[in-house]
């Protein structure tokens, strides 16, 4: 992204936001790892989304209308020393330089001149309560403020969630950041593919998940989420994510594994035969499964509701667990008194961006939101059948989920991740070679 996205974007928000009001956004916390070893700093979503300023001990103000300049950054200064041990910083010249602001000053004087920039505004956009920290030196400049209320200053008088403007935004994906988004697809379908012609029995769970880091890395992404890598039993735990195990003969692995690039996330599952082929009973499970996602993929289109996938997959679900024998009823009961969900316990997706589980409100004014062009989500049908269930005993231990991503556009909706195989067919086909 160029510094004339962030621009635009922040333009956008102060329009949206009162006249006389001020907006304040910390930068992510540096997190410890163990003892004195950090995780790797990853940038809030808010933040990037606002600046494209990826550094920790940062704040963005901004402030509409100021006749000096309405977006101010607030980093780290430039340390020759300390950039010899830790790395680069931009500072204060590069945050005016390379990332638009109008001012920028060190991060240690923000206690000082933050109370000046509120001061005279009459509400704070700041989400309270997310950076317990950062709270502290919110409340201290307020009060800052209170104690020179005799000397004539004037003290804003309400806070208002940022979050509240700024996520309904960052629903809305523009040209910029689908691009960025096919690109993260399209490292994690080749991924995929990868694992799945690498794949047979003896190998560790781990070894599929390495196959994933290594695509990634070499195309310039990361991760967007802890990779999960479950065969047999394994893949009937949703968030499984161990990876420690063996993968043996006539079982399915499934794998739920995305790529981050430029800060936007892909967000995959396959679920596919140890040996590259499926047994009878995993190809039935399976193909209700498709069945199922191929019924919420046809929901997908402008006017529709954020549930009609998700119903739309639970009745196609419903109807084929009914047919093979997996539950007994009329799928309508079975339906009304939630006797599905033993099989299928989660939702069918969720929005997709900067974060996996994206930011935006699924209802509206206690209605469930209308899907539009722009909005990208996943669609994730599964069955998970452990030991032990109602079931006949050939379909225990079988774990199937099957998870793409779409963008919702004018006609209906554009997958993002095609050229993975999805189809029974497609799948052996591919691990044949």
């Amino acid at each position: 992204m160029n510094k004339k996205v962030y621009a635009r974007r922040r333009k956008q928000l102060m329009r949206m936001m009162h006249e006389n009001s001020v907006a304040i956004l910390p930068s992510a916390p540096l997190l410890i790892r163990n003892r004195d070893v950090e995780h790797g700093f990853r940038q809030d979503s808010d933040f990037m989304y606002l600046s494209g300023f990826n550094e920790p001990e940062s704040v963005i103000v901004l402030i509409p209308h100021r006749k000096q300049g309405e977006f101010v950054l607030f980093c780290r200064d430039r340390d020759p020393a300390k950039e010899t041990w830790h790395g680069r910083r931009h500072g204060m010249e590069g945050a005016v330089e390379h990332f638009g602001a109008d001012d920028a000053f060190p991060i240690d004087d923000l206690e000082d001149i933050l109370p000046g920039l509120m001061e005279g505004r009459e509400s704070v956009y700041y989400s309270i309560g997310l950076n317990p920290t950062f709270d502290q030196h919110v409340m201290k400049c307020m009060n800052d403020l209170r104690s020179q209320s005799r000397r004539g200053a004037r003290v804003p008088y309400e806070f208002v969630s940022l979050e509240y403007l700024l996520h309904d935004m960052r629903l809305y994906k523009s040209r910029e950041e689908i691009s960025a988004m096919r690109k993260a697809a399209k490292i994690s379908v080749q991924a995929h593919i990868n694992a799945m012609k690498i794949c047979r029995p003896g190998l560790y769970e781990y070894e599929l998940e390495a196959e994933f880091l290594y695509e990634f890395r070499r195309n310039g992404a990361g991760w967007a989420y802890s990779s999960i890598v479950g065969g047999g039993e394994n893949a009937c735990i949703l968030h499984y994510t161990e990876n420690n195990a063996v993968l043996n003969d006539k079982e399915l692995v499934l794998i739920d594994a995305g790529a981050e690039y430029d800060g936007y996330a892909a967000d995959i599952t396959r679920s596919f035969p140890v040996n590259g082929k499926f047994r009878v009973p995993q190809k039935e499970i399976y193909e209700v499964v498709l069945q199922a996602q191929q019924a919420a993929f046809a929901k997908v289109k402008p006017g529709n509701h954020w549930n009609d996938p998700h119903n739309a997959a639970v009745r196609a679900l419903t109807k084929g667990m009914v047919e093979i024998g997996l539950l007994k009823g009329k799928p309508a009961q079975l339906i009304k008194d939630g006797s599905y969900m033993k099989y299928y316990m989660h939702r069918t997706g969720h929005w997709l961006g900067m974060d996996v589980h994206d930011v935006g409100d699924y209802k509206v004014d206690d209605k469930w939101r209308l899907l539009e062009p722009g909005m990208v989500l996943t669609v994730e049908p599964g069955l998970y059948i452990p030991a032990g269930s109602r079931g006949a005993k050939r379909w225990w231990n079988i774990g199937v989920r099957i998870e793409d991503d779409l963008v919702v556009t004018k006609a209906g909706y554009d997958l993002l991740t095609k050229g993975l195989p999805r189809t029974v067919d497609e799948i052996e086909s591919l691990m044949a070679r």
